[in-house]
């Protein structure tokens, strides 16, 4: 059989084509606007990026996709996709003039039924990409948004040097005054009044693959994404023929549909954010019990405010080393959280490499806790997330559903508010446990069918 391409293979394939199709669409562009056209375009669609990758960045903060991905997710956007959508969007409505010998109908044809299809296919394929290669970090609704916000922002922004561009090379040949300005009017809706425009569409065909990856059923994982890449569809082709619905069709699209929908997501994403800390809290509290958190730390690790105000003390403290060990531990802790969430609402197949996937980020948390756990127990009591007179070293009770730390020999003593159970002397092991690795999570003995961390909820466990 086959071996399947390495990881290293992929990423260098994707980077190319990233490349050849940035360098593709760059020259398009310019030679579509003249350079002069270029600049002023480029320098004006620059505006909202920021802003729109702060405020997806924000979303997923509670547990961080890498950066590559997310770069790599606009690049797509801006570049593959983009190309791909000029190449394939003029060939569409070129060949329906010719068929039909009325180019003003072909535009009209293609900015309805044609453009919609291409475009918002062409950046779903970079959600495809993720979800399929990167299903680590595609954990539910929030990743599925903050991908899809990512790609669209970088489609709008090729999209918008384009129109920009356009606008001002024609300000240019009539000498139009500021009033009468093409350029100013086109910054007006596309960047004023509707920035969101394609991340608005492009993120329901992510949260069709968000809630897909969640789901237990295969029919399930295929029909989401489709259903959400067709509401895509559907709402670009509204709002590419608000223009037809008469004067002021656009007007009221804008208005009816744009804003409400707007606000409902807005809405939605405030929402999913709160209760993807509420469910790192509740998961991570299982890992505070059996020893590998502190109590504190818990409360912590579900505080946006309290996170940064950890790593900041340990910037203080201990340099930028230090803050950025803290950043990684919150990421890891926030990861296991999820990863534990997922398989036991019985994502895809119950998370096959659960076991696996919790030893390593089990031991990255124990790597990092000396540093960590200090900070964020400090964070917690300052952002009077517990008690002032809490003791973040005491002990609490230990869980017997998932693993516990162990000790060693020639390891470092295990942190204080591990249970004594979890930190007997190697010389007096424990036989209903066995060792993976020096400080990996500790699996309970027996045949490899049982389970190496049992799940809450539905499995007998109480």
């Amino acid at each position: 059989m086959r071996a399947r391409p390495s990881g290293t293979i992929r990423t260098c394939v994707l980077l190319a084509l990233l490349a050849a199709t940035g360098i593709a669409i760059l020259e398009l562009v310019r030679e579509q606007t003249g350079t002069s056209g270029f600049f002023v375009g480029l320098g004006l669609a620059l505006l909202p990026v920021a802003p729109l990758m702060a405020a997806f960045r924000w979303l997923g903060r509670a547990a961080p996709a890498p950066w590559s991905q997310l770069l790599f997710c606009f690049g797509w956007g801006a570049c593959t996709a983009a190309l791909i959508a000029i190449l394939a969007n003029n060939f569409a409505t070129e060949w329906i003039a010719a068929a039909t010998a009325d180019a003003s109908a072909a535009d009209h044809l293609g900015s309805v039924a044609i453009a919609p299809v291409v475009e918002e296919s062409a950046k779903a394929a970079a959600l495809l990409l993720v979800f399929a290669f990167r299903r680590r970090h595609f954990t539910g609704p929030a990743d599925g948004f903050v991908v899809a916000g990512f790609t669209a922002t970088g489609f709008a922004f090729t999209e918008n040097i384009l129109y920009l561009g356009n606008a001002f090379v024609e300000d240019l040949a009539e000498d139009s005054g500021a009033l009468e300005s093409v350029t100013a009017a086109t910054f007006f809706v596309r960047i004023v009044l509707s920035p969101f425009a394609h991340p608005l569409f492009t993120v329901l065909t992510g949260l069709g693959f968000g809630v897909a990856a969640v789901s237990a059923r295969r029919s399930r994982r295929i029909f989401l994404p489709l259903l959400g890449l067709a509401l895509a569809m559907g709402m670009h082709a509204l709002w590419n023929g608000s223009s037809q619905f008469g004067e002021h069709g656009f007007y009221v699209v804008y208005a009816c549909v744009m804003v409400p929908a707007f606000g409902l997501l807005v809405w939605l994403a405030v929402r999913i954010r709160r209760d993807r800390l509420r469910a790192v809290a509740r998961e991570l509290s299982l890992y505070a019990a059996a020893g590998w958190l502190g109590p504190a730390e818990v409360p912590a690790l579900a505080s946006m405010p309290a996170r940064s105000l950890a790593r900041a003390l340990a910037r203080r403290s201990g340099g930028r080393a230090a803050g950025r060990t803290v950043a990684r531990y919150e990421a890891d802790a926030a990861a296991l959280a999820l990863l534990r969430n997922r398989a036991r609402r019985g994502g895809p197949v119950r998370e096959r490499d659960f076991a696996g996937r919790e030893r390593e980020l089990l031991h990255r948390l124990w790597q990092g806790r000396a540093t960590a756990g200090p900070a964020l127990a400090r964070a917690a009591v300052m952002e009077e997330l517990v008690p002032p007179w809490f003791d973040p070293l005491a002990p609490v009770g230990a869980r017997a559903d998932v693993p516990r730390p162990r000790r060693v020999a020639g390891a470092p003593p295990a942190p204080a508010s591990t249970p004594a159970s979890a930190a007997r002397p190697a010389s007096a092991p424990d036989p209903g446990l066995r060792r993976s690795g020096p400080w990996s999570s500790a699996t309970p003995a027996g045949p490899s069918s049982i389970r190496p961390c049992v799940l809450p909820g539905g499995d007998g466990v109480r």
